[in-house]
């Protein structure tokens, strides 16, 4: 049974709207930063898929608000679980 995707509407800076697909959201529990992983199912010129990551913002009554990571250190730890991610999905599909 394949995974439902989850589709989420996205206000620009201009008001138009995008739908992307959500393909993860995690927290890093020594910053309470949450991050949202998505995709509007782009591929560049080798094919791969483009992927967008921004800062989630929860407040209760109101809409999740997207924004920028702000450091290179951020950086650098959103791309370890990206890569963590991506190797466990890589041994779920040789293991089937």
């Amino acid at each position: 049974m394949a995974d439902e995707k989850k589709i989420m509407s996205i206000v620009l800076e201009d008001g138009s709207i995008d739908e992307v697909e959500v393909l993860l959201t995690f927290e890093f529990t020594d910053t309470k930063k949450e991050y949202i992983v998505y995709t509007k199912n782009e591929t560049d010129e080798s094919g791969n898929v483009t992927i967008y990551v921004a800062t989630l913002t929860r407040k209760e009554g109101a809409d999740p608000v997207l924004g920028s990571i702000e450091t290179d250190e951020e950086w650098a730890r959103i791309k370890s679980v990206l890569k963590e991610l991506s190797k466990m999905n890589d041994d779920e599909e040789e293991s089937e």
